[in-house]
């Protein structure tokens, strides 16, 4: 069995449902060896977020050339970067690293609504970040962000976005339908090669935090074992359908509650 170290570079969440906790337990769930950088300290929980004490891009930029400089990485998950400045200096670096997969998790706001990305960010992300992933991963409001339009109401629309964020220099875009109203939940894969749909029912539970960062993590982890995205994002979705479904097993918080990372070993 291939041994695959992955990295995550992302923000934090004390409570442990989202951000670099999340990305943690996600690639040690599914056989992965977790590296991380932190870009920056955040004080939220299943409520909210309180505040964010955001990293010097100097120093996001040294624990990079820490971790690649000893460290074979297999593959990469981006989340929260915050600042301009802080994608200038993630840019720069995974552009002279050989990492073969990069998943773009493309965090502009937490489940509570909060913002995670500034404005000015979006602009940089999109022309210094974007065309070096291999997998964007935005939800409904992060594409019409990307896109600067409005927010997509059913699948023709979120089809027609997903196509323009292809055409932005990504290698392939997996738009989540998770803010549709339909009683599925459809995601839409879009390569070079053609597009394809994937759904699954809703699960009734309210312990959502952190659901995109744990799919963006699980793309990463699992990438290297599958010959495709196709392949990969199966098996993460069946994968986070069952922590999704045990998500109400666990007593976290008072407000949005995690999902069970660790529903097959617990």
């Amino acid at each position: 069995m291939m041994r695959i170290n992955a990295l995550t570079i992302a923000g934090t969440d004390p409570s442990g449902g989202a951000g670099i906790q999340a990305d943690l337990k996600t690639f040690s769930a599914l056989g992965a060896y977790g590296t991380s950088v932190i870009t920056a300290l955040v004080a939220q929980n299943t409520c909210g977020v309180q505040s964010v004490y955001r990293i010097e891009p100097d120093f996001v930029a040294a624990q990079l050339d820490s971790v690649l400089s000893d460290v074979r990485i297999d593959s990469a998950k981006i989340g929260m970067l915050a600042e301009s400045d802080i994608v200038e200096a993630v840019a720069e670096r995974l552009r002279r690293a050989d990492i073969p997969w990069l998943v773009l998790d493309t965090v502009m706001l937490a489940k509570s609504g909060d913002a995670l990305l500034s404005p000015q960010a979006i602009e940089t992300l999109r022309q210094r970040l974007l065309p070096q992933a291999s997998l964007i991963t935005p939800n409904l409001p992060e594409a019409a962000a990307l896109l600067e339009t409005r927010h997509a109401t059913d699948e023709a629309e979120m089809k027609q976005q997903g196509r323009a964020l292809l055409a932005l220099g990504c290698e392939a875009v997996l738009m989540k339908g998770g803010h549709l109203s339909d009683a599925e939940s459809p995601d839409w894969l879009f390569t070079r090669e053609g597009e394809q749909r994937f759904s699954a029912p809703r699960i009734a539970t309210r312990n959502t935090h952190g659901t995109g960062c744990t799919l963006s993590s699980a793309l990463a982890a699992l990438r290297p074992r599958y010959p495709d995205w196709s392949s990969t994002i199966a098996a993460a979705k069946s994968w986070l359908q069952e922590a999704l479904a045990q998500a109400d097993t666990l007593q976290v918080g008072k407000g949005i509650g995690p999902v069970h990372h660790f529903h097959q070993w617990w």
